[in-house]
């Protein structure tokens, strides 16, 4: 995957556990700042302190991530998530692919695209939708439209689910940006709401619907963000697919030693996901990832 030469997504935040990375002695930092400059200086001083942190964002430096350690943040392991890793840039530069591949899409079906926030974060954090932690896995959480992940979770897709490569970890994070673009859509409200009227087996069925098209769309997101510019390399996209097969309901109930039971599936079976990741790549179109109308899954 050519990620190095990909704009870095601003819209990625970087958390140790308990909430944002920095956030609280940030708050505090910068109110002892305001102050001590208001007594020191009055309003004019505040004043010029305000311009020169905008000026500092208009040249491309963040003063709050000089404060905050040039470039690290603290993780609730009590070691630092570093900015300039291959890791954060990778994950930054995918974040930024998505963005530009769903504005695009949206544009071009004359209507505006709202990028989520991604929020990575090492041991725990809590979101709109309640507490998560490392075992919580990748999610999207609808209540404040952010997409959620452990950087640890990365290690266990390859180690535990035998799945490596960067192509496997992006795979990841654009199913879970396709969540997004299913609650700006619309879906996300529509089949909520059947399934408040729905048995828990038909519950389960339009959920693995849902969760199908989060991979078409990653499939889609993959098409676009190689057409754009030569994105990716050989083996990449076979990396997503032993992602998706590895990550299917059936595989996962076999390795957990238990019986397949088709009818408890809520993100479809390993040769589903690797269907649906195959037609969005190769159609592009947006309309092919129509899984709710799909006669066969």
């Amino acid at each position: 995957m050519r990620w190095r030469d990909r704009r870095r997504s601003d819209n990625v935040e970087f958390r140790k556990g308990g909430g944002a990375a920095g956030a609280a002695g940030f708050s505090g930092l910068a109110f002892f700042i305001l102050r001590f400059v208001f007594g020191r200086f009055g309003i004019g001083g505040v004043v010029v302190l305000v311009g020169g942190f905008f000026a500092l964002k208009t040249i491309g430096l963040d003063p709050l991530q000089m404060l905050n350690g040039g470039g690290l943040r603290s993780a609730s392991n009590g070691e630092s998530i570093d900015l300039n890793s291959e890791e954060a840039q990778r994950v930054m530069a995918v974040v930024g692919t998505t963005e530009d591949v769903w504005t695009q899409i949206f544009r071009d079906n004359n209507a505006r695209y709202p990028a989520p926030q991604v929020v990575v974060f090492q041991g725990s954090t809590t979101s709109g939708c309640g507490a998560a932690s490392a075992s919580t896995g990748p999610f999207y959480c609808p209540a404040d439209q952010k997409v959620y992940f452990d950087l640890a979770f990365f290690d266990e897709l390859s180690r535990r689910f035998g799945a490596p490569g960067d192509f496997a970890e992006a795979y990841v994070i654009a199913h879970e940006v396709g969540h997004h673009v299913q609650t700006v859509l619309g879906t996300s409200k529509q089949v909520r709401a059947a399934q408040q009227r729905a048995s828990q087996t038909e519950q389960n069925a339009l959920q693995v619907r849902m969760e199908l098209q989060a991979d078409c769309y990653a499939g889609l997101w993959a098409h676009h963000a190689n057409s754009a510019k030569d994105f990716l390399e050989e083996g990449d996209v076979e990396e997503a697919l032993k992602a998706a097969s590895a990550i299917g309901d059936d595989t996962l109930q076999r390795n957990a030693g238990r019986r397949v039971n088709h009818e408890s599936f809520t993100h479809g079976s390993s040769a589903q996901r690797v269907k649906w990741f195959r037609t969005g790549l190769q159609s592009g179109q947006l309309q092919t990832c129509d899984t709710f109308q799909a006669q066969s899954l």
